[in-house]
C-alpha cells in the first residue's frame, strides 16, 4: 500500500482549497441556469435542482475529460504551462474586475420570476451549461489552468480530484436555491450577496496574480 508523503498531502490539500476558492465564485455567479433553476424550482424544489445539477454535470464533465485528454502528453511542458498559467491569471484577473463591477452597478435583485418552461430541467440544465459562452471561456482559460495543475499533481486522478472539488459547489448551490424557491424564502439579501461577490471578484484577483508570477517565474527544483 503506498502512503503519501506529508509534503505530497500539502500539495493535495493546497490544490483542493484553491480550486474550492477560485471555483466558487464561478458556481455562485448568476446566469441563465441559475435563474431558470430558480424559476423551475418554485414548482419542483429541490429534485428541480438535482435534475439541473445532473444536466449541468453532463456537459461540464465531458468538457473537462476532453482538455484533460487534449492536455495530458503536453501538461509538463514549459510553455504550455507558460502558456496556460498567464492566460489562466489574466483571465481571472479579468472576471475579478468585473465581478466586482457587476456587483458594484448592478440594480437586479438575486433571484428572477424570468425563465424558460419545459418540463425537463435536466436537459435545460445540459443545453443552458453548453450555450453560455462564460462558462465556455472559463473552463478554456481559468479551467484549464487548473487541469494542467491536476495532471502535474496526479494524472487523471488529480482531474477527478479537481472536478470532485469543484462540483459539489454546484449542487449545493443549485438544488439549496431551487428548495428555498419553492418555500418563498431568498438564500441571501441583496446587500448581502453583493457583498459577497465583492469580496469573491478581490479573491480571483488575487488568485489571478498568484497564477501569472507563478507562470513567469521559474520554479525551484526539487533537490
Amino acid at each position: 500500500m503506498k502512503v503519501l508523503s506529508y509534503p505530497i498531502l500539502v500539495d493535495i490539500f493546497t490544490f483542493i482549497a484553491t480550486v474550492v476558492i477560485v471555483t466558487a465564485s464561478g458556481a455562485l455567479a448568476p446566469g441563465p441556469l441559475f435563474f431558470t433553476n430558480i424559476t423551475h424550482g418554485t414548482k419542483s424544489g429541490a429534485k428541480g435542482g438535482l435534475a439541473f445539477s445532473i444536466g449541468h454535470t453532463i456537459f461540464e464533465f465531458s468538457l473537462v475529460l476532453l482538455l484533460a485528454l487534449t492536455l495530458q502528453t503536453v501538461a509538463n511542458e514549459p510553455l504550455i504551462k507558460l502558456v496556460v498559467g498567464v492566460a489562466g491569471g489574466i483571465a481571472l484577473l479579468v472576471f475579478g474586475f468585473l465581478q466586482i463591477r457587476g456587483a458594484l452597478t448592478s440594480k437586479s435583485t438575486v433571484a428572477s420570476k424570468g425563465g424558460i418552461p419545459s418540463r425537463n430541467p435536466l436537459l435545460l440544465g445540459t443545453l443552458f451549461t453548453g450555450l453560455n459562452p462564460y462558462f465556455i471561456l472559463w473552463w478554456l482559460t481559468i479551467g484549464m489552468t487548473l487541469i494542467v495543475s491536476a495532471l502535474n499533481l496526479a494524472s487523471f486522478e488529480g482531474v477527478l480530484l479537481m472536478y470532485v472539488s469543484h462540483v459539489w459547489m454546484d449542487y449545493a448551490w443549485l438544488i439549496g436555491t431551487a428548495y428555498l424557491a419553492k418555500k418563498g424564502t431568498s438564500l441571501i439579501g441583496k446587500e448581502e450577496y453583493r457583498v459577497v461577490m465583492i469580496i469573491f471578484g478581490e479573491i480571483l484577483i488575487t488568485f489571478g496574480f498568484r497564477f501569472v508570477i507563478d507562470a513567469l517565474l521559474p520554479q525551484p527544483q526539487p533537490s
